[in-house]
Parts: structure tokens; sequence; C-alpha cells
């Protein structure tokens, strides 16, 4: 197991890659439907997404904290 101090990291990690991989399928199918090599094309639009994913989710994910802490009431 990881260490707690790892927890932003695997969490912008787990957080791209699951949706770099959904959404590059969804878009995928859009852009050129389902053929022969559909699994192909995905898996090549999938690597390039997370390559971006990672990195913004690890920039933009602090400030998106700060973001929410603002909007969301303390509890009484």
């Amino acid at each position: 197991m990881f260490d707690p101090k790892y927890q932003p990291i695997l969490m912008a990690f787990f957080m791209a890659l699951f949706m770099s991989f959904l959404m590059s399928a969804v878009i995928s199918a859009i852009n050129v439907g389902f053929p022969a090599n559909f699994v192909q094309i995905w898996m090549h639009a999938w690597f390039s997404a997370f390559v971006i994913a990672f990195p913004i989710v690890m920039f933009v994910g602090p400030m998106v904290r700060k973001i929410v802490a603002k909007l969301v009431r303390a509890p009484h």
C-alpha cells in the first residue's frame, strides 16, 4: 500500500485514467463510428488523452478543491 502523502497523486492518476479512458471511447465512436480497428483507434486516443489529462488534473485539482471549499457550507 501507499503512504497517505501520495493520496493527491493517486487520486489525480486514477481520475485522469478513468476519465480519459471513457471520454476517448465516446469521442472516438462519435468521430469514426465502430470500424474493425476501433479498439486500436481508441487505445491510441486514450494514451494521448491520458498523457495530457494527468498533468492537467494534478495542476487543476488543488484549484478545484479551493473553489468547492468556498461553495460548500461548513458543518454546523
